[in-house]
């Protein structure tokens, strides 16, 4: 029955996000209506405002047919449950759900669209309750050595295979350790995931049902500064899982930022600021949370709160370092070889910025300060290379050993 209901949420969620869209296309042009018949800084005339008044009632009814039909649809689609359940999830259905919630997660978290993905662990694609007798069935095989994988930004758990590789399970086999995947709404403010996380390996650690002997994490992308997010916490509040965390390893990790949403943020701006193009500048701002806290990569709800994350407001973050206590690695990828200094330098693996990658800064109180060793360049390589190249898998492995 559980699977019934949950097929008939998840469309059930499509059905309430496609008349959120038509409405919010539906303002849209509205909006574009208004800007050409009453062109800007030009007075009005009687015939203009009953033009306008005449539309808007058009506008009126779409929104008001839009809403009458979902909510039959949302009926509907709850009495439909018990055939709906007789479709499978895939991973195909995983990846759109995940891409979807890293586009507009936050927004789904605001209407509690069932849609949204609520943060969780997870082994074989399957959650994890955190009661020993979940990770007992879990794990027959269980040990102490916990090696914890978090995904990027629009991914999830299921996406670090890839080209037949896990860096997760082929770690586990060659080094002894016990993998467990996380799961989470990207989407979301990087910091909400970072606290969410920090209650979630809390819970992990006092119930794992053999004495814990490390934690380890790797990560991949926005999922390094959601681990960072965490550890700030978790030391602040004196977690027990912090004390056991030995080694983080980052795979393209935008410390700094990611050039790509910095311009995005500026497009967004020049479009507001020309009167006709101003009601398209909407579609710019419905990128997630999660997604302009790439722009310099924030950490703490302070680097975000009390800003309009749209604005151009500069680098506004406060400053927090390594943990010195805990042994970090980064890996930046490079499309380019090593004999052309442009595409390491602007171009990096086409997403993240090789200094980003790096923790490099031009303020000497920002820079995240790896050790040399403790640093890697792959070149030839994109930023979802990070997952497969077995060059990379190496150096990870020789990290860890």
């Amino acid at each position: 029955m559980s699977n019934n209901k949950n097929t008939s949420s998840y469309l059930q969620g499509y059905t309430r996000l496609i008349a959120d869209a038509t409405i919010g296309i539906t303002d849209l042009v509205e909006t574009m209506h208004n800007r050409v018949v009453h062109p800007p800084f030009l007075p009005s005339t009687p015939i203009q405002h009953l033009i306008t008044s005449i539309a808007g009632i058009t506008y009126k009814n779409i929104r008001w047919s839009t809403k009458l039909i979902s909510r039959s649809l949302d009926n509907g689609l709850g009495q439909l449950a018990p055939v709906l359940g007789k479709i499978k999830s895939t991973d195909k259905k995983e990846a759109i759900s995940s891409a979807l919630n890293g586009v507009v997660g936050d927004y789904l978290e605001e209407k509690e669209n069932p849609l949204k993905i609520t943060m969780q662990f997870r082994h074989m694609s399957e959650a994890i309750q955190l009661d020993s007798k979940s990770i007992d069935e879990a794990y027959p095989t269980i040990n102490g050595k916990i090696l914890l994988m978090v995904h990027g930004s629009c991914m999830n758990d299921i996406q670090w295979t890839r080209q037949e590789h896990n860096h997760g399970t082929s770690l586990a086999k060659d080094l002894g350790k016990t993998p467990i995947y996380l799961h989470y709404n990207s989407g979301r403010h990087i910091s909400s995931n970072g606290k969410n996380l920090n209650e979630l390996l809390e819970d992990l650690i006092l119930h794992w049902t053999v004495p814990v002997e490390e934690l380890v994490i790797i990560a991949h992308s926005m999922g390094g500064l959601v681990v960072r997010s965490a550890l700030h916490y978790g030391q602040q509040q004196q977690k027990t899982w912090t004390k056991h965390l030995k080694k983080i390893v980052f795979l393209g990790t935008p410390h700094h930022g990611a050039p790509l949403e910095r311009i995005g943020n500026y497009v967004d701006n020049i479009l507001g600021a020309i009167p006709y193009a101003k009601p398209f500048a909407r579609l710019g701002k419905v990128r997630s949370a999660g997604i302009t806290d790439l722009r310099y990569g924030n950490l703490i709800d302070e680097d975000w709160q009390d800003n309009d994350r749209f604005e151009i407001n500069g680098d506004q973050r406060q400053n927090i370092p390594l943990p010195q206590q805990i042994e970090c690695y980064s890996i930046a990828a490079v499309t380019g070889k090593a004999t052309n200094p442009i595409s390491s330098a602007i171009i990096g693996d086409s997403l993240v910025d090789v200094k980003s990658a790096l923790g490099q800064h031009k303020n000497p109180a920002k820079n995240l300060d790896f050790k040399d060793e403790n640093t890697w360049v792959a070149y030839g390589n994109n930023h979802m290379d990070l997952l497969s190249n077995p060059k990379i898998y190496s150096k990870i492995k020789a990290w860890l050993d």
